[in-house]
This record gives C-alpha cells, structure tokens and sequence, in this order.
C-alpha cells in the first residue's frame, strides 16, 4: 500500500512532508455535506452506517419550527439498541460520542403532533455527520500545541493517512476472515456430498436386496 510508506513522522523532514502535501491535499477535495430530508406528521426516518471502533462521532442537526405543538425526538443507537444520544424535543444542537466496537449505528428523527391537531406541513431536517478526522477540532489541537497553521495541516494529512492505513488493514483482516469462511464452508459441503453419496449408495444397495428377497418370497424370480 502506498498510503503506509509515506513519511508523515516527526523524524521526516519539512522538505519531505512539503512534496507530500500536493499529493495528499487532493484527498480533500470531496468536502462533507449535510444531508436535508423532509419529516412528514408523526412519521419516522432512519439513517444507518457502519463505523469503526474507538472512532469519533459529531454531528449537527437543525429542524424547522413545528407547526402547533408538535415536536421532533432525535434517538442514536446501536445494533443492541443501546441508546448514545437522546433528544426529546430536538430543533437544534450537537452531539457527540466515541464508538466502543465496530458496530451498525442508527440516527432516527421521530415526529410526534397531538391527535385532532389537523394536518399539519413537513418539517425540514438537516443533519451533518462526521466521524474520525472529520469530526477532530484542528483548531483547538493547534491553541493548545501551539501549532502553526502549516503543522496543522500536516498533522491533519497525518491522521488522513492513518486512518486510510487503518481502513485498508480492516478490509484486509475482513478479507481473511471471508476467505477463511470460505474454505471452511467449501470443505464442510465436500464432506456432506461424500456422506449423502454413501448414504445414496448404502439405501439403493438395501433396496436391491430387500427387492430380491421380496420377489424370492413371492417365487417370481429364483
């Protein structure tokens, strides 16, 4: 891997890490957007992503006013449901939350309106995700390093590089773990074929016999 061999370490030169930057600043060329969907009365919508462990999460969430006295519930799990952030009347804020294990986590706005309230218009919602570099604060790591504005942008294309490192060794080990299922699963059916042939052969062996004493007893053949 590419990514691996560059030389973003302390023991680099500045010389070094400046041909780098050209390379690595085309890594931040696809900017992260919010993402708006329309809430309709007392209706639900869920997003889901996968993450990876000991990962930072932020976001931000911005809903329209209600109409009458209706209200928006913002709830964060994961697969075992176990509640990171809850918000019961959410129209705007931020939360945050480190991750624990790789894991499938679930944003759900929920849109609760009184009965006999009438109809009431959809609620705008935008909410703005990031996790691992995106969501890191460069500018308080730099107040308190006392980092200068090109050290900082070094040490962002650090922790880029890194994280692409990681991710790769991640698909690798899962790519390992498939292949290994795989094969696994290949020598399994092999073995039951064998069985369920001898199996075949031992019942159409039985039959043979049990025909030809059957036709003995009835003196149909000798």
């Amino acid at each position: 891997m590419i990514v691996s061999s560059l030389c973003l370490r302390p023991r680099c030169t500045m010389a070094s890490r400046l041909l780098l930057l050209p390379a690595l600043l085309l890594l931040f060329c696809g900017s992260v957007r919010p993402i708006s969907f329309q809430l309709s009365p007392n209706g639900r919508k869920c997003l889901r992503e996968e993450i990876h462990k000991d990962v930072l999460v932020t976001g931000e969430y911005d809903v329209s006013e209600p109409h009458g006295q209706g209200q928006v519930r913002l709830k964060i799990t994961d697969s075992s449901n176990h509640i990171l952030y809850s918000k019961e009347d959410a129209t705007k804020g931020k939360f945050a939350f480190t991750t624990e294990e790789y894991d499938m986590f679930e944003v759900c706005f929920e849109s609760r309106h009184p009965a006999g309230a009438g109809r009431a218009p959809d609620q705008m919602v935008v909410l703005n995700m990031k996790h691992g570099v995106e969501a890191k604060n460069y500018e308080e790591i730099a107040k308190v390093e006392k980092l200068k504005p090109l050290e900082v942008e070094l040490r962002r294309l650090e922790d880029l590089s890194e994280s692409i490192v990681n991710d790769f060794a991640y698909m690798k080990k899962r790519e390992e773990e498939m292949r290994d299922t795989n094969e696994s699963t290949n020598v399994r059916v092999l073995y039951f074929s064998i069985f369920s042939m001898c199996c075949l052969m031992g019942l159409a062996t039985w039959q043979v016999f049990y025909l030809r004493r059957f036709f003995k007893a009835k003196k149909l053949i000798e």
